[in-house]
């Protein structure tokens, strides 16, 4: 069957343009004015969709920056002033802490340029404009074509496009797919490389809850740290230079002291990551069931180790803390998804809307037997599945199982392009082993290993299990753990400390090689990696290769079949917008939380001395004294976070909350417990985001903090009270 591109195109347009209740969906920018504009004002919105996104003029869009590549941030002053989440710039925080001066604990705020700290390597990329390139993208593809030779044929179309575009030297091109392989656009982006650290509040403040709270709401965590951009001559990007100055955007965020009510419209700006809304049920039940249960295992099992250490000692929790933080996240974000998935009767609801699929189908459908094509592909996955997740979590989670990937390059280096290359993969890894060896430790990576090992062997068939990790290779009992074999081969390894890896790479690059290859630890890695790279990844990527086209085509069958249902493109680290509104939500029975939380709930969480949940004494004298400034609510209160049914995902973690008149509101930073499963599964009844009030941003930054420095450079604004003011003098 040949792709009608022209049909699918315009069958998007119709398909999307049906009124739903708001909150669903990550929507182009480009495409609002044709797709949304129209329901968004119906919900509240007061401005256009050519005020978000345009090429013509500074709009909203310019103000919106991708943090890091992993992140979302937003410029709110004339200077360049990022404001982003404390846990989008944690690795930078960290890196400026020590035992002495610990910005983690104490928090840091620039009183001027001077002070601002350098982060290398940390980037913020602005959309310049986007392009849809889905003709050209899927010129000749056809759907008789094998996996590899579609995406041959797509490989060689997108290549002749990045030939058709002239770039500046700072600028790149982005070529993405959406409706799995559907649908093609082209992002042209802009990157400046000089981003400096300005502001983060505590950790008490910016972390506020911790792991216990992650998740969760009611939420009462100041998750914002502030950074700005800086520019070389002509406001353009240029490598890190005393000389830079700060960046003049094409728009930046006024922020609303007005605050939000229930039912007032909202909107996320920024770069979800990854979903998976047009799954089949058999790929939702599978990761649910078998895949998820596994990694929470494997990431529970490393996150009480490394808790125990981090509760002993302050440095060990400095070194670790970025990094329990990182893996905790997920972790906790799958046990909500699958909680959520049952909790709204997801797998049923997907079977009964197979079975309408199924039903609308004609008997001579090319579709006819498509699900049932895709439920045999997941259950021939699934074992290969299963041992790619332990793998990956497996050397994810043990930090020199990791480190041993840097070796193996310059290994191969060596081998395969001679000394020279050699001296430069080196030079160009420096950065990364010294960045390794500052936050790590042995003892604590040892454990990792032997209890995940022990997983590992126990949790999977043996035919996914290399021989040297055998217990009957090892002449171990069949219930014996691996904890001692582990801490053999780290007391054997010269790679579990620096001083002996330092000596191994200072050596001529024959002599290192030979060094490296030698050691035990670097043997069990490498014969570890080829095993897992012949008896799981090739057969798994195989049968994935079958299971993406047939889900390209399931995406398409889907549109074409429910004319009336309303579709979006998944997430893929592209600029998005998603809209809602303010809304509390009951998650359980006799249960429902309001959609704002305040200081007072702060205090009522406060454990002195706990890690977690502990104050600063000056926020606290604050509270006493009810010393809020400005930034109290019309009741005297001040607000901390509040929820709203906006669709997210990560990446979208920093993403600007905005009103209704295209001011700040909020700050995103995370998303409930129980509707995490959002990604495969949006239901409006407990989907929701949870975002930083702007109004607690600010009273931090100039209370708390007293860096009215940068609260000066901001434009703060009462867009209602303007509003109402308007609509008196009309009736008037």
């Amino acid at each position: 069957m040949q792709i009608n591109l022209r049909f699918f195109v315009l069958s998007i347009f119709v398909l999307t343009s049906g009124i739903c209740i708001g909150g669903e969906g990550m929507w182009l920018p480009q495409l609002l004015k044709l797709l949304n504009e129209k329901e968004m004002k119906s919900m509240g919105m007061k401005i256009t969709a050519e005020d978000i996104y345009s090429i013509n003029k500074g709009s909203l869009k310019d103000a919106i920056v991708h943090f890091g590549g992993f992140c979302t941030s937003e410029i709110i002053s004339p200077n360049g002033l990022l404001l982003t989440n404390h846990h989008c710039g944690y690795g930078q925080i960290q890196s400026h802490s020590s035992v002495e001066n610990n910005l983690i604990k104490h928090g840091f705020w620039a009183k001027s340029y001077k002070e601002e700290l350098p982060n290398p390597g940390l980037t913020a990329i602005f959309i310049d404009y986007i392009d849809d390139v889905t003709q050209k993208a899927l010129a000749g593809v056809n759907d008789k074509m094998t996996p590899s030779e579609r995406q041959s044929a797509i490989d060689k179309n997108l290549a002749e496009i990045r030939k058709s575009y002239e770039l500046k030297s700072y600028q790149n091109l982005i070529l993405r797919p959406f409706f799995d392989g559907n649908q093609y656009f082209a992002f042209v982006t802009t990157t400046y490389k000089d981003v400096r650290l300005v502001g983060a509040p505590p950790e008490s403040i910016g972390k506020f809850g911790a792991d216990t709270d992650n998740w969760v709401w009611p939420r009462h965590t100041g998750d914002f740290a502030l950074f700005r951009i800086y520019a070389g001559p002509n406001n353009e990007p240029a490598d890190y230079s005393p000389d830079n100055v700060p960046y003049k955007p094409k728009h930046y965020l006024p922020i609303s002291l007005d605050g939000v009510e229930e039912n007032d419209f909202t909107m996320v700006f920024g770069f979800p990551g990854r979903t998976q809304q047009y799954l089949p049920g058999s790929a939702v039940k599978q990761i649910v069931e078998v895949l998820n249960p596994a990694k929470i295992k494997i990431r529970e099992t490393a996150l009480n180790i490394m808790d125990k250490y981090m509760r002993k000692d302050e440095a060990t929790k400095i070194k670790y803390a970025s990094k329990y933080a990182s893996i905790a996240n997920a972790w906790k974000k799958w046990i909500g998804e699958n909680l959520g998935i049952k909790q709204t009767h997801a797998l049923k609801k997907k079977a009964d809307y197979e079975a309408e699929f199924q039903k609308r189908l004609s008997p001579d459908s090319p579709y006819k037997s498509l699900l049932e094509e895709m439920n045999t592909l997941y259950k021939d996955i699934e074992p290969y599945a299963l041992a790619r997740d332990y793998y990956g979590e497996t050397t994810r989670n043990v930090e020199l199982l990791d480190f041993m990937s840097t070796l193996r390059r310059l290994v191969n280096t060596y081998e395969n392009n001679g000394a020279d290359a050699y001296q430069k993969m080196l030079k160009q890894s420096e950065e990364g082993i010294a960045e390794f060896y500052k936050d790590f430790d042995s003892k604590i990576d040892s454990e990792k290993f032997g209890s995940l090992l022990t997983l590992y062997v126990d949790n999977l068939d043996e035919r996914f299990v290399p021989l040297l990790l055998r217990r009957s290779s090892l002449g171990m009992s069949a219930s014996e753990d691996f904890s001692k074999i582990a801490e053999s081969m780290y007391m054997q390894s010269d790679f579990s400390e620096e001083m002996a890896t330092r000596k191994i790479l200072a050596k001529t690059p024959a002599e290192a090689v030979a060094l490296i290859k030698s050691d035990p630890f670097y043997s069990l890695a490498a014969v570890w990696a080829d095993f897992y790279n012949k008896e799981i990844s090739v057969p798994y990527n195989n049968i994935k290769k079958e299971i993406d086209l047939k889900q390209a085509l399931y995406t398409r069958a889907q549109m074409e079949v429910f004319k009336e249902k309303r579709f979006y493109p998944d997430a893929n680290s592209t600029m998005r917008v998603t809209y809602g509104k303010v809304n509390g939500y009951k998650p359980r029975d006799a249960v429902y939380y309001q959609p704002v939380t305040y200081l007072d709930g702060v205090l009522e969480k406060y454990v002195p001395g706990d890690y977690e949940f502990d104050l600063p004494s000056k926020l606290i004298e604050l509270h006493e004294k009810k010393d809020y400034g400005r930034y109290a609510d019309k009741t005297g209160k001040l607000p901390v976070c509040f929820i709203g049914s906006n669709h997210t995902t990560g990446g979208n973690s920093g993403s600007p909350a905005i009103d209704a008149y295209g001011n700040l509101i909020g700050l995103n930073f995370d998303r409930v417990w129980e509707g995490t499963m959002s990604d495969m599964n949006y239901d409006p009844s407990i989907c929701r985001n949870i975002m930083v009030d702007a109004r607690y941003i600010l009273f931090i930054i100039d209370k708390f903090a007293g860096a009215s420095n940068l609260i000066d450079e901001m434009k703060l604004v009462h867009p209602k009270s303007l509003s109402q003011t308007k609509s008196k003098r009309g009736k008037k």
